[in-house]
């Protein structure tokens, strides 16, 4: 790889950890590894940063991703409900710590912070990036737009600072063997002025039901095939309640009038990335696969041996739902029973 020059990367790579609840999740450890490997393309240094509130165990967790130094912005206690006020402080620091560039995740949190990051960094944006590579002309980045069916693509020269926001569906929390553990440091940044807390604030937080959430946003996910007639159907609905996970389906199933359009999974339907999907009765079509190749784990079950689903899954099971579903639910219910 070549590395960079010091003139296009003056400082290093800032990534935006979300802290809120005192702990590291699933996309926190995704953006991690996102900026090890960002910072090793532009060859600069990286570091970390989120608001105070989280314990030694959440700073431990980014230890493995190589993270040398993790800054904590101590805040005013209404600060917590101000987006605007959260957007200026982060700017105020990242423009402190000399960074060149802002990384966040491209969720609810990171898609709203960009913004007011970028309009007080006077920065470039690039949001709901899908890759990025090395350009004789700086950082070459990528993004699907019109309904992900057109690439659009931006050069970054490093003359200016970029807050740059990562899709979800690629963001993998896979710590890499080139990535060398870091000690993971410490450090508090106060504001030398203090921040209004902005006309609007958040009034109640209300996590999402996966039995409602857009299936595009789906954490984990049990589709169903037409090898689910409607008693097994039902029974995957009761599965899904039990699992706390969203309902998806496939064309066929859509057409007989079991669910919605809005639970259709596959090109024709929603592309999903969920960490697990569960694939029943679901024999694997082109246009299926294509709506799926982002799920993080696939585990299939289809009475068929060589369905083209299996090659396409981590985990494949040959088995009759029919006798399936029954002892799984039954299972899950005896599980969750005891842990109540």
């Amino acid at each position: 790889m070549t590395e960079r020059s010091s003139t296009l990367i003056p400082g290093e790579v800032l990534v935006f950890v979300d802290l809120s609840d005192g702990e590291i999740d699933e996309t926190g450890r995704g953006v991690l590894s996102e900026a090890s490997r960002l910072a090793g393309t532009l060859g600069c240094g990286w570091s970390a940063i989120s608001f105070a509130g989280a314990g030694s165990e959440a700073i431990e967790e980014m230890a493995p991703y190589g993270v040398r130094k993790v800054t904590l912005i101590e805040s005013a206690p209404g600060v917590a409900d101000s987006l605007e006020a959260q957007g200026k402080l982060l700017a105020r620091a990242a423009s402190e710590l000399g960074a060149t560039l802002v990384l966040l995740a491209h969720n609810d949190l990171g898609g709203t912070l960009a913004p007011l990051v970028t309009s007080q960094l006077k920065a470039a944006l690039f949001t709901e990036a899908i890759s990025y590579e090395e350009h004789e002309a700086g950082l070459k980045m990528s993004r699907r737009i019109l309904g992900t069916q057109v690439a659009e693509t931006k050069v970054w020269d490093g003359t200016s600072p970029l807050v740059l926001t990562m899709s979800p569906r690629v963001l993998s929390a896979v710590v890499l063997p080139a990535m060398q553990r870091g000690e993971a440091q410490v450090a508090w940044w106060r504001p030398s002025a203090p921040v209004a807390a902005g006309a609007s604030r958040i009034l109640e937080r209300i996590p999402p039901d996966p039995q409602t959430v857009d299936v595009s946003e789906a954490e984990v996910m049990v589709s169903v095939g037409l090898g689910c007639d409607k008693e097994t159907f039902e029974q995957v609905r009761e599965l899904t309640r039990l699992l706390n996970a969203s309902l998806g389906v496939t064309r066929p199933v859509y057409d007989l009038g079991f669910a919605g359009f809005e639970r259709m999974v596959g090109q024709t339907g929603k592309t999903v990335a969920p960490r697990f999907y569960l694939a029943l009765g679901i024999s694997g079509s082109m246009h299926h696969l294509g709506g799926i190749k982002d799920s993080k784990r696939i585990v299939a079950v289809n009475l068929d041996p060589k369905a083209p689903i299996f090659p396409n899954s981590d985990e494949a099971f040959v088995a009759d739902l029919r006798h399936v579903l029954p002892l799984l639910v039954e299972r899950v219910k005896s599980a969750v029973g005891g842990a109540a």
